[in-house]
């Protein structure tokens, strides 16, 4: 395993993070292809045995499960002091009820504590918001934040997808105001989705901000033959809407893919995280594994080092794609 500074911070992170959304209750949300907590636990130690020592989770993930089960396998497997843990806050917890969700200074200081609750833990080494609040003043979020971290409750926060102008402004109002700045930015891209190439990513490198990208394989479809399908592929509806509407501009990309993996006698989830891990200011994707396997495969791309020529060959193809991730409708939940 690799290890890495955290942007411009002093904190070692795993080049590959473990994401825990596909961890948790299938009754509990609307992800039908998450594996309960018997089937999680291998999964999480085998990534603690090959070196992963960042983790990533958020209260919404099974309404909570995904962090319980986390939490659990972690004060099983881990020395906590090894361990970098992330969770995110943001979605709505409580449908239909004041104050469920969102970024209030009400919601922050009672969501971290259930988190940390449901983690087993005292604190969290990164506290993310997940989305941008429409509804309250970055001020009032950015304020709360900095008193989470002061309290002890979280070492550093991070941010998730939004628009680099909202990214900025968070960043300029905790400066003017001496709180704590946001020192990473987990984001949606990949080989078939860069959008965050135009604004996003040069802002973060300018500023020494940590890059940690979510679905770095496309949800699969930059694994597999297009032809196969799996229970996720037909069930999640989340990875249709960001990936059906390009799937024939994409399609050529993903078959370069598949050429650059066979003349390297490797497979494509290797060569598309390996072409993620070449990108300057992307310090650890976060994979999702159902299987051990996934795991074991994640950490091989490590060792996979694309040449210019093949980084190229790769992104020839790609052409301007819808924003999907950063919320331009403030009512959605995902």
């Amino acid at each position: 395993m690799e290890y890495v500074k955290f942007g411009n911070t002093g904190l070692d992170v795993s080049r590959i993070c473990l994401g825990a959304m596909g961890f948790g209750d299938p009754e509990k949300w609307i992800h039908k292809w998450v594996l309960d907590e018997e089937k999680s636990r291998p999964v999480i130690k085998k990534a603690i045995d090959l070196g992963i020592n960042f983790f990533d989770t958020a209260n919404i993930y099974s309404m909570g499960e995904s962090e319980r089960i986390l939490g659990k396998a972690l004060k099983d497997y881990a020395n906590r002091d090894d361990i970098v843990l992330a969770t995110k806050v943001h979605q709505t917890m409580r449908p239909n009820r004041p104050n469920g969700g969102g970024l209030s200074r009400k919601v922050i200081m009672s969501e971290i504590d259930h988190s940390l609750e449901r983690l087993e833990t005292d604190y969290v080494d990164l506290y993310i918001i997940h989305r941008w609040d429409y509804d309250t003043p970055i001020e009032e979020t950015m304020e709360a934040l900095h008193d989470v971290v002061k309290s002890g409750k979280a070492r550093y926060i991070g941010a998730s997808a939004m628009y680099a102008w909202q990214f900025q402004k968070a960043q300029r109002v905790a400066e003017r105001n001496g709180w704590t700045k946001f020192v990473s930015m987990q984001n949606h891209y990949n080989l078939i989705y860069r959008e965050e190439e135009r604004e996003m990513i040069p802002f973060c490198q300018d500023e020494k901000i940590a890059i940690t990208p979510y679905s770095p394989l496309a949800s699969g479809r930059l694994t597999r033959d297009w032809s196969q399908t799996t229970f996720r592929s037909e069930t999640d509806t989340v990875q249709q809407s960001k990936y059906d509407t390009m799937m024939e501009s994409d399609y050529g990309i993903v078959k370069r893919l598949g050429e650059v993996a066979k003349n390297r006698h490797t497979t494509k989830d290797k060569v598309a995280l390996a072409w993620l891990l070449n990108q300057d200011q992307v310090v650890a994707p976060i994979i999702g594994a159902q299987k051990e396997s996934h795991i074991e495969s994640s950490v091989a791309a490590l060792d996979i080092k694309l040449a210019p020529m093949e980084m190229h060959y790769l992104e020839e193809l790609y052409i301007p794609h819808p924003v999907v991730g950063a919320l331009s409708n403030p009512k959605s939940n995902y």
